[in-house]
């Protein structure tokens, strides 16, 4: 099973996207995979220029030579596609939306019915493989990750991609302090590895897993004061 997962964090493997996407590729390669992992920060991807190049001058294939070229065949022969990303104001962060806007050329201009929806067929006739989102933000509920999912969910269908769900962690900051502190959420990252083994190994993430993955940390009045006295102080430093 082949996996490709991409990480838009600016911080790539040091920030609190990548200490949840960690873990959960970890667990996938546990079961098997073959997994690649990409951060957009690494990448040069230009912006799409909105001239349909891509699909009437050259099919398939954007005139823009960056590396959308090497990461187009993986992203439509892959099995499971892991995009990870920060929150930042209600959606994505905007390199990996940027990626996606590139992922064009993977469709035809001509529309299909599909699941009674008008849709553009995919270029190779291939529809299907797998989607997970893996994604933390700053703010303490959890139902700030909820446009950002029904977008991609939307994307999705418009892929003709399977959403396997997503392993989503409110109040992330918190998270890794309180692990570098040994503080009791070792749960958190090992119910990560665990999502990544069972979508493998079963084909499904456990709802029990994924929970655990947003389970809260502390109460939101803790929470709030402390996220504040952080700020406070960081911004005496600064002064």
């Amino acid at each position: 099973m082949k996996v490709i997962a991409i990480n838009s964090s600016p911080m790539t493997d040091k920030g609190n996207t990548a200490a949840i996407l960690a873990p959960f590729l970890d667990g996938m390669k546990g079961a098997g995979a073959i997994v690649d992992i990409y951060y957009t920060k690494k990448l040069d991807i230009r912006p799409c220029q909105g001239d349909f190049h891509c699909q009437f001058k050259t099919p398939g294939k954007c005139f823009q030579r960056d590396d959308m070229e090497m990461l187009l065949p993986l992203l439509s022969d892959v099995d499971i596609r892991v995009f990870a990303t920060p929150l930042y104001l209600d959606g994505m962060a905007a390199p990996l939306k940027n990626l996606l806007d590139r992922i064009i050329p993977l469709g035809c201009p001509s529309f299909e019915l599909r699941d009674g929806h008008s849709r553009h067929p995919t270029r190779n006739g291939k529809v299907g493989g797998k989607v997970v989102l893996v994604s933390t933000c700053g703010f303490w509920e959890i139902d700030n990750f909820d446009p950002l999912v029904f977008h991609m969910r939307a994307i999705c269908k418009n892929f003709g991609w399977e959403f396997a769900g997503a392993l989503l962690r409110p109040h992330g900051p918190i998270c890794r302090v309180m692990a570098g502190r040994g503080a009791p959420v070792n749960d958190i990252f090992q119910a990560a590895k665990d999502a990544g083994h069972q979508l493998v190994a079963d084909g499904v993430m456990s709802s029990l897993s994924l929970a655990t993955v947003s389970r809260p940390l502390i109460p939101l009045e803790d929470y709030i004061k402390g996220a504040n006295l952080g700020a406070k102080l960081k911004q005496a430093v600064i002064d």
